[in-house]
């Protein structure tokens, strides 16, 4: 049997973190050197997302790492200390941070990444009214820019389609203008919402 089938069958089809059984996958509990059933844990992708900084946190989805964090599984021990310690700013996860134990081996693992000195906060590509954007997104320029070393002047109100954000700074996304990729700063868009 395959690790992701063993370890969907160790959580009943349900998200190991939060409880949903909606769009499971195998998440490999970094770092590691090899994939087994006490490192990798079955996960939805909202914790993916949240896990990942790819969405703001919601602390009530993690409500259920009360329960979880007595999980006997080290990967599952791993990933709810650390989630802990983001949410560490609302009582009732510091509460749990405090009563949880963790075998000094897997402690020296969840502080491996360092994810635990970080807060909650989450830097995310947003537009000029606060709104997200993701990869592939459409965008109405709000100014007329001048490209740099180009002739190209980019109206306002061009749409811009299937942009993708740049890794690294949240203040610039690329887009494609008469053919030509462009950075385009995240202030002068706003992402267009489909009709």
């Amino acid at each position: 049997m395959k690790l992701e089938e063993q370890l969907l069958e160790r959580c009943g089809n349900k998200c190991e973190l939060c409880g949903s059984g909606d769009k499971l996958k195998m998440y490999e509990v970094p770092p590691q050197a090899s994939s087994d059933q006490d490192n990798c844990i079955i996960i939805c992708d909202k914790c993916q997302a949240q896990i990942d900084r790819k969405e703001e946190l919601d602390s009530k989805h993690w409500g259920r790492l009360s329960e979880t964090m007595w999980s006997e599984v080290p990967g599952i021990q791993v990933v709810s200390w650390r989630m802990l310690n983001r949410l560490r700013h609302e009582s009732w996860a510091l509460d749990n941070l405090e009563m949880m134990y963790l075998s000094e081996e897997t402690l020296t693992w969840a502080k491996a990444t360092g994810d635990h000195d970080n807060d909650a906060s989450v830097e995310l590509h947003k537009d000029c009214n606060g709104k997200v954007l993701q990869n592939g997104d459409a965008v109405v320029l709000i100014k007329s820019l001048d490209v740099k070393g180009s002739t190209l002047n980019a109206k306002m109100g061009t749409v811009v389609k299937n942009i993708r954000l740049v890794q690294d700074n949240i203040e610039q996304i690329e887009g494609k203008i008469e053919g030509q990729v462009i950075v385009i700063l995240t202030k002068y868009v706003r992402k267009q919402i489909p009709s």
